[in-house]
């Protein structure tokens, strides 16, 4: 049985993501819409498609299956780290570089044991997102967005979450260290997401 939000709420979206550090910022960036954005949790059968090297398919086909699956309008991302000096890697498998079942911090590690030999502008890094919105008709917009930086020596900060201890997003600053708001206002997620709101709004119907 599909789980719906009541109809007072505002429509339903359901964010296609298992990872609440993704799911927590979607819903703090999109926070002013008259949306409701719901967890994957109450429909835990549902699997993802394999991911592959590409950062639309992968949102979009994730996006794609959820909303088949639920019957629901689905918002999906796919995101990922890519640093100038390992040739623009990890890309989109930032999620899965140094091997399967690393914690954050031990990913983040892996990276940075990975350029340890790398110096200046072989550190130029960037995170980038392609945010997709599938309805259950088959319709699908995209958006991407990007952040520029640079790889840290050693991380920095507590906050976010993956990469973001050390990826510097101004001079001795992680994006670990920025507030919440900071750090929505200019990552490469909330510019993806920021694009798609027109797409999101109109699922609200007129306003007015």
């Amino acid at each position: 049985m599909t789980a719906r939000a009541p109809a007072s709420a505002g429509p339903t979206v359901v964010v296609a993501t298992s990872n609440r550090g993704k799911l927590r910022e979607i819903r703090e960036i999109l926070a002013d819409l008259p949306i409701v954005f719901r967890a994957l949790d109450a429909w835990p059968s549902i699997e993802f498609p394999e991911e592959g090297d590409d950062y639309a398919a992968n949102a979009v086909a994730k996006a794609q299956a959820v909303a088949a699956a639920t019957g629901l309008p689905a918002l999906a991302d796919d995101s990922g780290l890519e640093v100038a000096g390992l040739g623009g890697a990890p890309g989109p498998r930032s999620a899965r570089f140094g091997g399967p079942g690393l914690t954050d911090g031990e990913r983040a590690a892996a990276l940075l044991q990975a350029l340890r030999d790398h110096h200046g502008a072989a550190r130029d890094a960037r995170f980038v997102c392609v945010a997709a919105l599938a309805l259950p008709d088959g319709d699908v917009r995209s958006a991407r967005g990007e952040c520029p930086g640079r790889i840290l020596d050693a991380p920095r900060g507590s906050g976010g979450f993956g990469y973001d201890p050390v990826f510097e997003v101004k001079s001795g600053t992680s994006m670990a260290q920025l507030p919440p708001e900071q750090k929505n206002a200019i990552s490469h997620r909330a510019r993806a997401l920021r694009s798609l709101r027109d797409a999101l709004l109109s699922l609200a119907g007129p306003i007015g």
